[in-house]
């Protein structure tokens, strides 16, 4: 079904899969659920998979030598397989399971960071960045001294492409982290030629997918990148999962982030030795039943089709464009000519979270904040934060209409 337009997006169809769409909110108001940045909803399919899981096939993974280990093993391991398919990973071994997209650019940073970069080379991110992409580079050059260098972002929303080439061109940058899509601004970011020219220079690529996995197809043999990560709360999956990707020369080269079990191949009190990836990424009893729900949420969104989600968002995106600018009073954060499902905004002297407290009422749930992007904020004159409606597959132009009214209604309300 993958590229399929959206005109065939059954999205009444595809509510119905998710249960907690039907549930009545304050005041008996259906729920409009508009912060699937932040964690999207969980279909049937996963929650019953998990639930499955549990009930019938639960058992601690690759240690045991009996059925059941070996049944819960084989479904830890065709998630793994599963994510491979998903991102177009050469080799299932490429594939690090995490708790997040947070602890796979900690672990890039720990292991990658301190065990392959050299000492008198930079990272270099921008400045639409979340702060799990600043934080760890922070930590990174506090720790070992490597310089940390922001591209700017256009008053577009937009990576200025100059300003990369500029911070790249003395050839001591040895990474590349930016995201592939903004979860304030929206903005989809060219990775093509974000490769290409760190690539060209002699730098590695680190892009966090976190957004823009859930909204567009992603191959990484394609993209050329060398590290990709997602989370599996915010594609219909549990939370407590997470994914990195990267190149299996890489992940050789990289030390371990934790030690303990699993992680091992011999283990003296002098020394150790450490298992190959992906396992020696993955100490410890690994997230089980969570790797089954992201594989469920991984099936369920490709029989659907990447291809005809991101047309019925593209749909979403111009819809609630237009209809946000109908608003009086609201300033729009990014105006990038490529963006998925995510809106920040002002609304006149209304405090966010005010906002975000009266659109509760009406029944709808938005984001209220700095949406860990701090510096991005203060970029653009928001230091006390937005509001930010954000999108998913079961999203509809009505509930946008009725968000615009909502703010609407809002702004009369604080005025």
């Amino acid at each position: 079904m993958d590229g399929v337009a959206a005109s065939s997006f059954d999205v009444a169809r595809i509510r119905q899969d998710f249960p907690i769409l039907s549930q009545p909110q304050a005041r008996g108001r259906p729920l409009v659920f508009l912060d699937s940045g932040a964690s999207a909803q969980k279909p049937r399919a996963v929650i019953d998979a998990m639930v499955r899981c549990m009930e019938t096939a639960y058992a601690n993974v690759h240690r045991g030598a009996y059925r059941l280990s070996e049944l819960a093993t084989d479904a830890y391991e065709a998630a793994r397989a599963a994510a491979a398919r998903f991102l177009n990973a050469a080799d299932p071994r490429e594939i690090v399971f995490t708790k997040n997209s947070t602890e796979a650019m900690n672990l890039v940073a720990h292991s990658w960071g301190r065990g392959v970069l050299q000492p008198g080379q930079a990272v270099l991110i921008s400045e639409l960045e979340h702060h799990a992409n600043i934080v760890p580079w922070q930590m990174l050059r506090d720790d070992r001294g490597n310089e940390l260098r922001v591209c700017r972002v256009t008053d577009a929303g937009e990576i200025d492409m100059e300003d990369l080439e500029r911070l790249l061109s003395d050839g001591k940058v040895g990474l590349v982290a930016m995201a592939h899509m903004s979860n304030v601004l929206g903005t989809v970011t060219p990775v093509d030629r974000i490769v290409a020219l760190a690539h060209a220079h002699g730098a590695k690529v680190l892009l966090d997918g976190s957004q823009a996995a859930v909204h567009r197809r992603v191959d990484v043999q394609a993209i050329g990148c060398d590290f990709y990560c997602f989370t599996g709360h915010k594609l219909y999956g549990p939370t407590g999962i997470g994914v990195l990707w990267a190149r299996l020369e890489h992940l050789e080269r990289m030390p371990p982030f934790l030690g303990g079990g699993d992680m091992i191949s011999v283990v003296t009190f002098e020394t150790s030795e450490w298992a190959p990836p992906p396992a020696k990424f993955e100490a410890g009893t690994p997230a089980i039943v969570e790797a089954v729900g992201l594989h469920a949420a991984i099936d369920y969104v490709t029989a659907i089709g990447m291809g005809a989600i991101e047309a019925h968002e593209r749909a979403l995106v111009d819809h609630a464009t237009a209809r946000l600018a109908e608003v009086p009073g609201l300033r729009l954060l990014g105006a990038a000519q490529d963006r998925g499902g995510v809106f920040a905004f002002g609304l006149d002297a209304a405090h966010p979270h005010d906002l975000a407290t009266l659109l509760d009422r009406a029944g709808i749930a938005v984001r209220a904040g700095r949406h860990c992007a701090e510096p991005l904020h203060a970029r653009f004159g928001f230091e006390g934060g937005t509001t930010r409606a954000s999108f998913g597959l079961y999203t509809t132009k009505d509930e946008i209409d009725l968000l615009a009214q909502a703010l609407t209604e809002a702004r009369e309300f604080f005025k």
